[in-house]
């Protein structure tokens, strides 16, 4: 796997760290264009959610579920690049992680619960790998 070792694995997790960041916001864009459809309401931001188009309704719950995944991915890059983690490994979790989520969102919002859920667990298994690989080489 040459590719995934072009860039040092520190830079790579903290590039995906990033990127995961800014995807958080992605389907806040698909809100927004439901809100202003249903007829935004300045007062009442939050008593919108039920006129909103399911679509949005979906980008919402993406959106929300991108802070929790977010926060674990994380936390998972950053034990990585504590304890010096140098893998292809991590750099394919890490990079896995960021594919995964960047499908995770349009998958919800179109409504194909199948791929939603294949990417949420090939997110999760990335995680899982960075924080095991993290453990190993923390180890006494």
């Amino acid at each position: 796997m040459p590719v995934l070792q072009a860039l040092p694995v520190r830079y790579t997790l903290l590039l995906c760290i990033a990127i995961a960041a800014v995807l958080i916001y992605v389907p806040f864009l698909v809100v927004a264009y439901g809100r202003v459809q249903a007829g935004f309401d300045m007062a009442n931001p939050r008593a919108l959610f039920d006129k909103l188009p399911n679509y949005a309704k979906r980008a919402t719950w993406a959106h929300e579920n991108s802070f929790e995944s977010f926060m674990l991915f994380a936390a998972g890059a950053l034990m990585a690049v504590v304890t010096q983690v140098e893998s292809v490994w991590a750099t394919g979790a890490a990079i896995s992680y960021v594919v995964a989520r960047s499908l995770y969102s349009p998958f919800y919002i179109l409504n194909v619960p199948i791929l939603r859920s294949l990417m949420f667990g090939v997110g999760t298994l990335a995680i899982a790998t960075l924080m095991g690989l993290s453990l190993q080489q923390a180890a006494p």
